[in-house]
């Protein structure tokens, strides 16, 4: 089955993504018409349970899938696999009246989850968030603004990480459709258009108290990024791979002294430099997901993740992708010369899309922070 989904997410991405540069380079209308088609294909929602009827996709060979889709384009394949950050937390920590509906809805109709939880003050502090819940009883009154919230405006079930006035940290699950959620504006991002993120605003909205997910806030929202840190990273690997691709095409017809710049021994050692990236980038991913994949397959994954919370390996993949995949876009932007600083090639939106991966969910400052605090100070001087 993974080695089936890994094939048909190549074929999907060149038939479908792969020569769409302008179109998702263009901050494209959601949802997408891609989105549908890719759905159709079998390739939504792919980690979801078959507990939900879904496909049951490990993660670890996800990060090929990831990797596939975003060769064709790193923001349509960012929109797909976001909600595995949301689905994570309802599969685990959610109700089951509740979860249960949405994750069906997922796999059968497909479409996406919303997760709000940066702010504008906050940042990546979310210990620092604002936005608030008051509990009248028998429901939930959420209100409070959130900064960069991805599907947020096409997705049926909004994920909402809320404080109350003690500093009891939630996720709250909010229907699109409660009374009082305001999308205030998309963003107008550098790369990665073809996703779609957006500030939102939450007027005085009531759900219901079964509404709010088991457990602390700040800790379902660790154990979720996990995944989407991993499929970050690996989205990575598709960009550098097509770097990679459009570097061999333009040297085999570019001359330098007499000779294709394939033949030039400084070309192929960046080239050999870019191949020894991949090889590392895609092993760390999927050392990474493979580690969480064993967790959500422990006879207690929601207890044994909730103890770990933040996963080392997820951390790595993320901060290395991120910092590997910079070098190599920065070698291959380089290569193409002044059209390598162009709109005419596509080498300019994939310098673009590669830059976010060392800034979404957490920058690599964050990133090292986070390392140094859980895993290099000894446990007993830990904050």
């Amino acid at each position: 089955m993974a080695i089936h989904s890994h094939e048909r997410a190549r074929e999907f991405a060149h038939a479908e993504l792969v020569h769409k540069s302008e179109h998702f380079d263009g901050l494209p209308e959601q949802p997408l018409t891609e989105s549908a088609r890719l759905h159709r294909a079998g390739l939504a929602n792919w980690w979801i349970s078959a507990d939900y009827g879904g496909a049951g996709v490990a993660l670890e060979d996800g990060v090929d899938i990831v990797s596939e889709l975003s060769y064709g384009d790193a923001g349509f394949a960012f929109g797909s696999f976001l909600p595995i950050l949301g689905t994570v937390m309802l599969q685990l920590y959610g109700e089951d009246e509740i979860a249960r509906p949405v994750l069906e809805r997922l796999v059968h109709g497909g479409g996406v989850l919303g997760v709000l939880g940066s702010e504008e003050a906050a940042g990546s502090e979310l210990g620092r968030t604002a936005t608030t819940f008051r509990d009248t009883g028998d429901h939930l009154v959420i209100t409070g603004s959130k900064y960069f919230s991805t599907n947020s405006d096409a997705a049926d079930l909004l994920l909402v990480l809320a404080r109350s006035e003690d500093d009891d940290f939630a996720v709250i699950a909010v229907p699109r459709s409660t009374p009082g959620i305001e999308i205030v504006k998309r963003w107008d991002v550098i790369g990665m258009r073809g996703s779609a993120t957006y500030q939102v605003d939450l007027h005085d909205c009531v759900v219901p108290q079964a509404n709010r997910l088991r457990g602390n806030g700040l800790r379902l929202l660790e154990i979720g990024l996990n995944a989407s840190r991993i499929l970050i990273a690996a989205s990575a690997i598709g960009i550098v791979r097509r770097i990679r691709d459009l570097s061999m095409e333009y040297a085999a017809q570019k001359q330098l002294k007499g000779a294709a710049l394939t033949d030039n021994a400084v070309f192929a050692a960046k080239l050999g430099q870019l191949e020894m990236l991949i090889d590392v980038m895609r092993n760390q991913c999927r050392a990474a997901a493979a580690e969480f994949d064993q967790f959500m397959d422990a006879p207690d994954a929601a207890a044994a993740l909730y103890r770990v919370g933040t996963m080392r390996s997820a951390l790595a993949a993320k901060l290395y992708c991120g910092q590997a995949g910079w070098q190599a876009a920065t070698a291959g932007s380089e290569m193409f010369g002044g059209v390598g600083y162009t709109h005419d090639h596509p080498i300019g939106k994939l310098v673009r899309d590669l830059r976010y991966v060392g800034i979404v969910e957490g920058g690599d400052d964050v990133m090292r922070d986070l390392i140094y605090a859980r895993f290099v100070i000894p446990p007993t001087k830990r904050r």
